[in-house]
């Protein structure tokens, strides 16, 4: 299994098939442009930086609405959730995707902008390996994120939607997400990983991309 990160909330997610979510151009962001080919795109919500499927290479499946579906043998679930802490009504809907994939639950929780419910996290069910956004301002920042994680007591913490060097968002860095963690429990690491399951702990551990 491998897991590639293409900035902001852009990821890979490789094994026999290859998932990738919320896709971006990079220039209107002001980072390197995804170079990726998928068999599944994943798309939170209609928004720019989220939204651009256009840049994903192959014959793959767009998924961009919520319910239950197989897709090209992945198992996707996608729960509604809201943009802001008013319902939607400021920033309107997002999507968090659950999909199986190498027999790990992962989740992608978009541009998600409240904590979620104790309702919302049962939904969700169980997950191996959790996408949260970190930055603040359009979404949760860090000690949302961590409140989050609490909760849902993932195996692995990805934090993104976070300010990096180039990008045009005035965003919140990782840094407050990730503050306080004990050493051991932080993988700093470049823009992929390869693992298999047994690789992941039974405590949270957090794994920080960079560019």
């Amino acid at each position: 299994m491998k897991i590639v990160w293409h900035g902001h909330s852009c990821f890979e997610v490789k094994d026999d098939v290859t998932v990738v979510t919320d896709p971006h151009d990079g220039k209107s962001l002001g980072i390197r442009a995804p170079v990726v080919k998928a068999d599944v795109v994943l798309v939170s919500h209609d928004h720019f930086d989220h939204n651009c499927s256009r840049i994903v290479k192959g014959d793959y499946a767009l998924v961009r609405d919520p319910g239950e579906r197989i897709e090209r043998g992945v198992r996707i679930n996608g729960l509604v959730t809201a943009h802001d802490d008013a319902d939607g009504g400021k920033r309107g809907k997002n999507i968090i995707f659950r999909f199986e994939l190498g027999g790990m639950m992962f989740c992608h929780c978009g541009d998600l902008g409240h904590v979620l419910s104790d309702e919302h996290i049962r939904k969700i069910g169980p997950v191996d390996v959790l996408f949260i956004p970190v930055g603040g301002v359009f979404t949760v920042d860090g000690a949302q994120a961590r409140e989050i994680v609490a909760k849902m007591r993932p195996k692995v913490a990805v934090p993104m939607h976070f300010r990096t060097g180039g990008l045009s968002l005035s965003i919140q860095t990782a840094d407050r997400f990730l503050e306080g963690l004990a050493h051991e429990k932080v993988l700093r690491t470049g823009n992929e990983i390869d693992f298999v399951e047994e690789d992941l702990p039974e405590e949270t551990e957090y794994w920080a991309f960079s560019p």
